[in-house]
């Protein structure tokens, strides 16, 4: 399905989700070059006892882009408008990676019911002397007008509206809001995460309210997504 939606700086942009099944909300929001696809599988599980969403985010899958280069706030806003359009309050949701940034901000300025976290990004990693000396040398080539390529595959495939989603979205560090998240949480980790290593995952458990971690072993990143059954009998479990 597709949805007109109108910010409420009366500017219209095209949505792409799905919606389905009759219960309480059940929201799901992708990772970083994903679409709601990736989280079909839940949706198809739990549409037949909950209200599923499942969103392509903008930017991402069928949805149009932002306006302009949004923060993670800008994306938590834009999910309230959402779900009030719906007449929906007070959702469970279910987010990977990016989306759980989203999932995060969101979490700690509205009711949640539950929440499941899985590979979320949120924690800015420490920077190292290597990190700094990339930038420097990138600051000087540029300076003298040499063509230079840095960064993630995620920022070089990216518009430039989104490039500086993504720039906004790793220097925020939301690790101040995971004291203001008392709804319980679960967090599911692969193992060997490179993307969002296990350490993040640790301290969210830590500082969380109630939260739990369950780490996959022997996986990665998308771990959720290669071994669906068992990530849906633990969701299943926690919802």
């Amino acid at each position: 399905m597709h949805y007109n939606f109108t910010l409420k700086n009366a500017k219209t942009l095209r949505v792409h989700y799905t919606r389905e099944g009759k219960g309480a909300p059940l929201v799901l929001l992708h990772g970083w070059g994903q679409n709601l696809s990736m989280m079909r599988f839940i949706s198809d599980h739990f549409k037949s006892r909950f209200e599923v969403v499942n969103i392509d985010l903008l930017g991402f899958g069928e949805s149009e882009e932002p306006p302009v280069s949004w923060d993670i706030q800008a994306y938590a806003q834009f999910l309230r408008q959402l779900l009030e359009l719906f007449h929906l309050s007070n959702p469970s949701i279910v987010a990977h990676s990016f989306g759980a940034r989203i999932a995060l901000y969101y979490a700690s300025m509205y009711p949640v019911s539950k929440l499941c976290l899985t590979g979320a990004a949120g924690i800015k990693k420490p920077r190292n002397i290597a990190y700094y000396g990339k930038v420097y040398l990138y600051k000087f080539l540029k300076h003298f007008k040499k063509q230079v390529s840095m960064g993630s595959s995620d920022f070089q495939n990216a518009s430039d509206t989104m490039r500086g989603v993504l720039v906004k979205s790793v220097e925020e560090d939301l690790r101040v809001l995971l004291k203001q998240i008392s709804c319980e949480t679960l967090l599911v980790w692969g193992e060997n995460d490179e993307a969002t290593p296990l350490w993040m995952g640790e301290v969210m458990e830590k500082e969380m309210m109630n939260a739990t971690l369950i780490v996959l072993e022997h996986d990665d990143h998308f771990a959720y997504f290669h071994q669906p059954q068992r990530f849906i009998a633990i969701l299943e479990y926690f919802l």
